[in-house]
């Protein structure tokens, strides 16, 4: 329902801004501050300092950190490349073996991360596959936990662009090959983009469970 006196858009502006400042913005400045707090004991924190960040980006924890993004970097690379190659696979299929093949390539995502970890850990710590405490397996978690994610925006993506353009380069004599790099992939860039950040963002939210997998088996 469209609003049209000034006094009611102001009351929806005003409640709009309580509630995604409620919700969104402090929960984010809390966080803020507790990053920035030497102590915390009352309403707001005794002092500030930087010594935080400082710790970050040495010692121990900047190898932490360096090893959760190139992991999370490889990981989301190759689940973003499966993940197309596998939506556009699925597009030539018929709807029913479409549906079956993305409803198998969800499984994995509604599992828990601790799951996906215990069940890596008894499927290779036994020959002849042996890859318990390998940077393979953290690999294998990350891409697991993440792929159907990258699955489903390039899906999506796919169903929003029109054929239209494919079929108008294949009328011109363009190879199905030269279509897929200068038509299809150019128009999914966003998308790609899309799916790329959120596997990152996904990988990095998810290191615990591959990182407790490598100590245990260490």
């Amino acid at each position: 329902m469209l609003v049209w006196s000034r006094p009611s858009r102001i009351v929806l502006w005003v409640l709009f801004a309580l509630i995604f400042g409620v919700l969104f913005l402090a929960p984010l400045a809390v966080i803020l501050l507790s990053s920035l707090a030497d102590q915390w004991n009352g309403v707001l924190p005794n002092g500030l300092t930087t010594e935080h960040y400082t710790d970050v980006v040495r010692g121990a924890a900047w190898n932490s950190v360096k090893a959760s993004l190139i992991t999370g970097f490889l990981a989301s690379a190759l689940a973003l490349v499966s993940g197309t190659w596998a939506a556009l696979s699925l597009r030539l299929q018929g709807p029913a073996l479409k549906r079956l093949l993305g409803l198998l390539f969800f499984i994995p995502s509604a599992v828990p991360s601790v799951s996906v970890g215990l069940g890596l850990l008894v499927a290779f710590s036994h020959p002849p596959l042996l890859l318990n405490g390998t940077i393979a397996i953290v690999m294998i978690a990350h891409f697991v936990l993440i792929s159907a994610f990258t699955f489903g925006n390039v899906s999506a993506g796919l169903a929003r662009l029109s054929p239209d353009f494919e079929q108008v380069a294949s009328s011109l004599g363009a190879r199905p090959a030269y279509r897929l790099w200068h038509v299809t992939l150019p128009l999914l860039a966003p998308y790609l983009v899309a799916a790329f950040g959120l596997s990152f963002a996904l990988s990095m939210g998810n290191s615990a469970p591959p990182s407790w997998s490598i100590r245990r088996a260490g």
